[in-house]
């Protein structure tokens, strides 16, 4: 697994699209996002969290994720893996592990930039737990749609509806909360994980209510996983 993780490691590197896709454009739309919070002075910075978490992890994590799935099976190189001593669940690991780390690394470096330029979160630790709880449902999305995408190009259509639909109610939750509408928000994807950053960052929620948001979003978790592991194909389809 490390080989492999490694492996993937270099070819993030190399390859000029998922550089710009998974580094370029979520580091400079959380820029610009900072740059209008200094600029207008926005109240809620617990919106402005949520929106530039959900850029990476949407842009980034989980556009990377359906494509790199997709290139490696269409080279074959996911059939070649299966015929190692190493199993679905750690050769799925090694590969999606550099996107991982580096998402996580991109996430608190701009969190923590947000926080010197304009007042840290009230709740670390719920925030670090919003955090892997939105990668975590990202990723499970990212393996049932690399279950439905043929190829990388493909990939470039089949991301669309959760990219632009997380993103568009992570903004929605984030800047008009959940006092209207409640159970539809909370029980689309990334809108319970939404209110669950706002309230991190804002605080003035108690911890045991906002805990009761993680369910929706690691249901998602699971509907997601269920899905893939029966849509998810190691050989290209046809």
């Amino acid at each position: 697994m490390p080989s492999i993780a490694l492996g993937e490691l270099i070819q993030i590197f190399r390859n000029r699209l998922v550089l710009v896709t998974m580094l370029v454009l979520p580091a400079a739309s959380s820029a610009f996002y900072i740059y209008l919070n200094q600029q207008f002075t926005i109240v809620d910075l617990g919106g402005v969290a949520a929106i530039l978490v959900f850029l990476v992890v949407a842009m980034g994590l989980y556009a990377t994720t359906v494509t790199t799935l997709a290139s490696r099976r269409q080279n074959l190189f996911l059939k070649r893996l299966r015929s190692t001593a190493l199993g679905d669940a750690g050769i799925l690991t090694g590969l999606l592990l550099p996107v991982t780390g580096i998402t996580l690394a991109q996430v608190a470096v701009i969190l923590t930039v947000l926080g010197v330029v304009a007042g840290g979160p009230a709740n670390v630790l719920l925030l670090a737990v919003a955090v892997l709880s939105t990668v975590a449902m990202m990723l499970g999305l990212g393996l049932a749609t690399a279950g439905l995408t043929n190829s990388p190009e493909h990939a470039q259509v089949t991301t669309l509806p959760i990219m632009i639909g997380t993103l568009a109610l992570s903004g929605w939750v984030g800047f008009t909360g959940t006092e209207e509408l409640t159970l539809f928000k909370r029980l689309l994807p990334g809108g319970s994980a939404t209110e669950l950053l706002v309230n991190a960052w804002n605080g003035g929620t108690p911890v045991m209510d906002s805990l009761v948001l993680l369910v929706p979003t690691l249901g998602w978790v699971v509907v997601a996983v269920a899905l893939a592991a029966r849509i998810f194909r190691w050989e290209p389809r046809r």
